[in-house]
């Protein structure tokens, strides 16, 4: 890390990182969408005027603001005025619906709720009345606006480890739960990305997920930090979104496993052809990335990918870093940065305590299940540290598959799956059953034109890969499309379950 990028991580809130870098280079751009630039000068200024115009509307330190807002300048811009006013945030991922949402207003007890109107076909203002949203304003193109003369002091230094920030985690089978984040847990969060990229003034990025999504200010602290821009997508979809990514001269992009397949499956139309030609760097996290994807794009695309591991409760835990070893970055999830603690306990869960973290959930009684008594966070993650202190994450304790009494983990059926040139994309699940507890079932996504595959010629593979024979699965189910969240395009394995149970 640059000693600007050291010293601009040491801000104790999101606005004093905003006034630092503002004063550092004004007129340097920090957010670009289509033929907009907004430079981080104009990102102070702008979310000043939008602070002093929310003030106008009752938005007071501490008021719990929640908003449902793409991808757009103007979000991050009414989400930093927030942070000037010392409110209390609560974003909202823009795909949810009623259930969702109403849940999220409830909870937070928000005062206010911004909403982008009609947005790709659903009224969300609509919605909001329905739900009986308090404090119900439009911010898509435009912001409340007014005079910054009449706002009180921004946020205490002491503040940026008080309560800023509610963050939602995707409710499966029951409610999501609103994670409690800090100004100072978020900067850490970015610090810790940043410092593993090894990112210069020089680089593009790009931001073609949420704004909503906790990735939304782990990167733009580190745009802040570094002091480059990042291209922002308010709808994501390849190749649509390759004009703008060649335009702007982006030069890291990325998002998680799914966008990795995305770029690649571009780039196969067009062999030796680059279909980003400034592309460096592909980073990422959030789902389990297989080691051939990662050869896959460092061979196909002409760029090095950098994977890491994230969640909403710890934005930032481990990243790859760009000049590390292939067999480091193709197999592990990379190592922490100094400040976060990890921890393996029995069974191979990863626990971890560090700035980063969260510092709870909005229910007390989930906080206390949460964390051990060491104040570790318990993430239901299992792994291992190799020697130079990489993380090895091999599933999830519900993704451990018990057949017959012996464990199974589906991480390593799908890393193999993923070989295969006829697997596009791959789950494994484990499915009850009477005789053996119960059984594994491979579901597969195949690539356009694949011959139709056989669960014996998938199991035949399979051992010669050297998979133990009673790791096969006994089951195989071939899909259209597996189903994921909209965020960062991670398998729902629980529909699945739900659907083959």
């Amino acid at each position: 890390m640059t000693e600007t990028a050291h010293a601009l991580g040491a801000s104790r809130t999101l606005w004093e990182l905003v006034v630092r870098r503002a004063a550092l280079t004004p007129d340097r751009p920090v957010l670009l969408q289509e033929d907009r630039v907004l430079t981080f000068g104009e990102l102070r200024e702008r979310a000043e005027r939008c602070a002093a115009g929310l003030y106008g509307k009752g938005v007071r330190p501490g008021s719990v603001v929640a908003w449902q807002l793409p991808t757009r300048i103007e979000t991050a811009v009414l989400s930093f005025a927030l942070a000037r006013l010392g409110a209390v945030q609560s974003p909202v991922i823009p795909f949810y619906r009623d259930k969702e949402v109403g849940f999220a207003l409830r909870a937070s007890g928000a005062e206010f709720f911004a909403v982008p109107g009609v947005w790709r076909g659903f009224d969300h203002t609509e919605m909001a009345r329905r739900l009986g949203a308090r404090g119900v304003f439009e911010a898509y193109e435009s912001l409340p606006d007014g005079d910054p003369a009449v706002l009180p002091p921004p946020p205490s230094p002491s503040s940026g480890t008080d309560v800023r920030w509610i963050y939602w985690t995707s409710g499966t089978t029951s409610d999501p739960k609103g994670v409690l984040h800090t100004d100072r847990s978020l900067i850490a969060g970015g610090s810790c990305l940043a410092h593993a990229l090894h990112l210069s003034e020089s680089d593009v990025g790009s931001m073609a997920f949420p704004y909503a999504h906790i990735a939304g200010p782990d990167y733009t602290v580190m745009l802040l930090l570094y002091g480059f821009p990042a291209v922002m997508f308010e709808q994501f979809a390849l190749p649509d979104a390759l004009e703008e990514y060649r335009k702007h001269g982006v030069t890291v992009a990325g998002g998680s496993t799914a966008f990795y397949s995305m770029f690649l499956a571009e780039q196969r139309k067009q062999p030796g052809e680059p279909i980003i030609p400034t592309l460096r760097l592909l980073a990422g996290g959030g789902a389990p990335k297989p080691p051939e994807v990662y050869h896959a794009v460092v061979r196909e695309l002409g760029c090095q990918l950098t994977h890491g591991y994230g969640m909403t409760e710890v934005p930032m835990i481990t990243m790859g870093d760009p000049g590390d070893t292939a067999e480091n970055l193709a197999t592990t999830e990379g190592r922490p940065p100094a400040g976060m603690e990890i921890r393996i306990a029995e069974g191979g869960e990863v626990r971890l305590r560090g700035e980063a973290v969260c510092r709870g959930y909005l229910d007390p009684a989930q906080t206390a299940a949460a964390f051990d008594e060491d104040g570790f966070l318990i993430t239901g993650d299992v792994g291992h540290l190799t020697p130079g202190g990489h993380l090895v994450l091999t599933g999830r304790l519900k993704d451990v598959i018990i057949r017959k009494g012996e464990n199974i983990s589906a991480k390593e059926i799908e890393d193999l799956l993923h070989e295969h040139p006829g697997v596009g994309d791959a789950a494994v699940i484990g499915l009850p059953d009477a005789e053996r507890g119960e059984r594994v079932c491979a579901v597969i996504e195949q690539p356009a034109g694949a011959a139709p595959l056989t669960l014996e010629e998938l199991t035949a593979f399979l051992r010669t890969a050297g998979l133990s024979v009673f790791k096969l699965p006994e089951q195989l189910e071939v899909v259209d499309t597996l189903p994921r969240n909209e965020t960062l395009r991670k398998v729902l394995k629980y529909k699945l379950r739900e659907r083959y149970a």
